[in-house]
């Protein structure tokens, strides 16, 4: 699996490994993942901001919201784009897919958050609260605040939709694997510019009016110049689209290109869920997917308990989010410009794939051990002139800052290379189902499990030593399912390495046969007999 590129110098080999003739392929495709991971990362910023630091929210709030909003939302959204997919272009597709978050987000800071206080059910939530027990303090959380409860469903399903689906999808159909190592490492390098701006932007923004003392909300205003900026990353999505419609996938005809229309499978739903469950290929793709999922979400719920405590004012709480996702995206800059490119290039699939739960399973483990035994730990924490409670938000910073850079550096280019020697039909049914749906049963299982233990014991606080049982499970399968897809994986690239070589020998065979059936009849007895017969 490693790469030898002897047509670049040792620098420009990491720094940038792309022929000049690649440039009107890889550029587009850079802007469009930095425009996607810059909106991503201000969503994310702001969906935790108003789910955990509302009245009545926390982070008890986003287990439900996972289980009962997201997964469903991400299944309904599968099974539109599965049967649009096989009606409409794929460009068309393209902008309809975007369209609604468009529409969302602009009605989202227009005029459901100016009008929140009219729209929320206080009272009718009070009043649940006097029935049902303390375990479903985030259940009523979620209905209390129900605005930004929709809000949070369309930011997480962003990340799927857009990211995962609409421009991995793009850049798989147009990518070659020869040049998937060089290209996605670059695109996973260079988008963490994007993750840094747009941290940096979050973190300024809410900033702005920290301090104020005027009667207008602050984070109404924080919030609609973030919404702005939202809102232009989509419509850049969409030219940078256009322009490569134009230019790329309508001016070359190759077989790497996207299909139009009359080339897409017609596969029904029921078809495609068949195919992908009886696949072990795409099965083991799927655990992949879902363990990240299930496992950076049970580090995430605890680690927010901490940081809402910390930082219960929204402006607060969005400036630290805004330094963690900048700090997120300078040490996976970093590490990528240290060695992470070069790792991609020259390790094996599976020494690549394995990074991510490998350093998920060592940073989780100091995590919840700083957590559980804090009391213990007090004396040590007080010598160094802090609170238990700051260095659980500290350490839980850092093993999420840890996570997502390796998750850009090694998990989604891995994971992208996996779908590339899939069939045509597979990469159609098998990644939606994938990207959307198994990344929700992740995020969603982990709130399953969460949800699960609150409503037993009561309390976000007293589930920490539960949790921690299950990252450690979770990672043990992850880490199986990475070993099997890696044996699936090369085989299926052997495959393809046969098919085309016989492909490409059949073809010679016929041109040799040819060559030889033309030099027969240019021969002189042959010349000779054709003269005497005219």
């Amino acid at each position: 699996m490693s790469e030898v590129n002897n047509d670049f110098g040792k620098i420009r080999t990491i720094l940038w490994p792309i022929y000049n003739h690649e440039l009107k392929k890889i550029i587009p495709m850079i802007l469009m993942f930095s425009c996607v991971i810059f909106n991503y990362t201000i969503l994310r910023d702001i969906k935790d901001t108003l789910v955990v630091t509302a009245a009545g929210g926390g982070a008890e709030v986003i287990p439900f919201l996972k289980l009962w909003g997201v997964l469903p939302a991400a299944i309904i959204v599968m099974l539109i784009y599965a049967k649009l997919s096989n009606i409409l272009s794929k460009q068309t597709l393209f902008y309809l897919s975007l369209s609604p978050f468009l529409i969302f987000f602009a009605l989202f800071a227009l005029v459901l958050y100016p009008h929140k206080e009219h729209l929320h059910p206080h009272q009718f939530c009070d009043m649940l609260t006097t029935y049902l027990p303390p375990g479903f303090y985030g259940l009523i959380g979620a209905i209390r605040n129900w605005t930004y409860s929709l809000f949070y469903i369309f930011a997480e399903l962003w990340g799927s939709v857009a990211l995962s689906f609409l421009c991995w999808g793009f850049a798989n159909d147009i990518t070659k694997v020869s040049e998937s190592k060089r290209f996605y490492a670059l695109i996973g390098l260079l988008v963490n510019f994007a993750i840094i701006s747009s941290g940096y932007l979050v973190k300024w923004v809410s900033e702005v009016r920290l301090n104020s003392t005027d009667n207008i909300d602050p984070w109404q205003i924080s919030l609609n110049y973030l919404m702005l900026a939202s809102f232009i990353s989509v419509l850049c999505i969409m030219a940078i689209y256009w322009w490569s419609s134009k230019n790329i996938i309508v001016a070359s005809g190759s077989d790497n290109n996207i299909r139009t229309k009359k080339n897409k499978p017609k596969l029904s739903m029921t078809d495609s869920i068949k195919k992908i469950v009886s696949s072990k290929y795409l099965g083991c793709l799927a655990i992949l997917v879902i363990s990240y999922g299930l496992s950076i979400n049970l580090v995430e719920i605890v680690w927010k308990n901490q940081l809402k405590l910390q930082y219960p004012d929204p402006n607060s709480y969005s400036v630290f989010m805004g330094e963690f996702s900048l700090y997120t995206g300078l040490f996976a800059l970093v590490m990528m410009m240290a060695f992470g490119c070069n790792l991609l290039r020259k390790l094996s699939w599976k020494s690549s794939a394995i990074i991510t739960p490998i350093i998920l399973l060592i940073t989780g483990s100091i995590f919840f051990t700083m957590i559980i035994f804090k009391d213990q730990l007090a004396g040590v924490v007080a010598f160094f002139g802090t609170t238990p409670l700051m260095i659980g938000v500290i350490f839980g910073a850092s093993q999420n800052i840890m996570t997502k850079a390796c998750k850009y550096s090694f998990f989604d280019p891995t994971k992208e290379m996996a779908y590339i020697p899939l069939t045509e039909e597979e990469k159609s049914t098998g990644k939606a189902a994938v990207d959307i749906v198994a990344a929700r049963l992740g995020k969603s299982g982990g709130a399953f499990i969460q949800q699960f233990i609150i409503l037993w014991l009561g309390s976000l606080a007293s589930i920490t030593p539960y949790v921690a049982i299950f990252l450690l499970i979770i990672i043990a399968i992850w880490m199986f399912a990475v070993s099997s897809l890696n044996k699936k994986f090369i085989a299926r690239l052997k495959q393809q390495t046969v098919k085309k070589s016989y492909e490409y020998t059949t073809e010679l065979h016929e041109y040799q046969s040819k060559e030889t059936q033309d030099k027969q009849k240019n021969t002189p007895a042959n010349i000779e007999t054709a003269q005497s017969m005219t």
